[in-house]
């Protein structure tokens, strides 16, 4: 659900290598929900998870998914009876697979299927190499974040190899946005709020303001960038609406000595130490409330969450 550019890399990369070795492989995802990654090459040839559910399907192989909610709900029935092969990064995924293989220390999970590609001895060649690119500097924050390791480099600099045209992808990943994104941008700039004498922070964007401006969630995913650039912020919070239901998005973002995935898991999210996500069984506002309540602990002298 809702992939981010190193899971669509990962997915896209793997499914072209199975190919080239002469398998039949698919990648399942809503075509409304690629976001800025829809550029790559294999993403016009994306099967909606419905369409999938009704194929001929032998095995699940899941990437960057830390929990099987995550998994688009038409594909959960292949869940109970396929093999499904579970490939992740986050420390707090939930190996639901009958194969799990998760490495908390990779700095992505494109980082991880470049190691298979190698041991397995399968070629690489520009397509898949870019989206594995893709994958690893969108979660790596363009090598600039913790998970950052000398293997994450050794990635790129082999990816390179294949003719990978960076200076193209950095452009459609950080440099050109349709009118509509810096609208949602905008409106959320407009609703910054500084919590704790700016130690947290938060932005906010409701059903309407994705109505208004036709943007999905997939077009705001840097805008927790927003709070989390607020010097001597510590907390950064994106608190969001996507759906008609009555619960609300929650992207985090912390600085040491916090453990994002403290507050994540409260909500039953996950994810890595710096970055984590949930989803809150409130509506906007209250959800809100409470977990300014939570933050204010947490920055407390304790620095727990009750």
């Amino acid at each position: 659900m809702r992939p981010d550019g190193d899971a669509m890399g990962a997915a896209l990369a793997l499914a072209h290598c199975l190919v080239q070795q002469g398998q039949d492989a698919i990648v399942a995802a809503e075509p409304a929900d690629l976001g800025l990654v829809r550029f790559l090459e294999g993403c016009e040839t994306v099967v909606t998870p419905a369409a999938a559910a009704a194929m001929d399907i032998a095995t699940i192989i899941s990437l960057d998914c830390g929990t099987a909610q995550r998994i688009p709900e038409p594909l959960h029935p292949l869940l109970t009876r396929l093999p499904v092969a579970n490939i992740d990064h986050h420390r707090t995924n939930t190996r639901f697979g009958q194969i799990n293989w998760i490495d908390a220390q990779a700095g992505s999970t494109s980082e991880m299927i470049w190691r298979l590609l190698r041991q397995a001895r399968w070629p690489l060649d520009r397509i898949s190499a870019e989206a594995l690119w893709v994958g690893v500097v969108t979660d790596t924050g363009r090598f600039a974040y913790d998970q950052t390791s000398p293997r994450t480099l050794r990635c790129g600099a082999d990816l390179l190899r294949f003719g990978v045209r960076t200076a193209w992808i950095n452009d459609r990943l950080y440099g050109s946005f349709d009118q509509k994104v810096l609208e949602l941008k905008r409106r959320a700039f407009q609703t910054l709020e500084y919590w704790q004498e700016g130690r947290a922070a938060a932005i906010t964007l409701t059903r309407a303001d994705f109505a208004a401006t036709g943007c999905t969630k997939t077009d705001a995913e840097d805008i927790i960038e927003i709070p989390r650039s607020l010097r001597n912020n510590v907390v950064a919070l994106f608190f969001y609406q996507s759906g008609e239901e009555q619960v609300t998005r929650l992207s985090i973002r912390t600085r040491e000595p916090l453990d994002a995935t403290q507050l994540a898991l409260r909500y039953g999210g996950g994810g890595h130490a710096r970055a984590a996500g949930c989803t809150i069984p409130a509506p906007l506002a209250a959800a809100k409330q409470e977990v300014q309540q939570l933050v204010a602990a947490w920055l407390g002298p304790n620095q727990t969450i009750p």
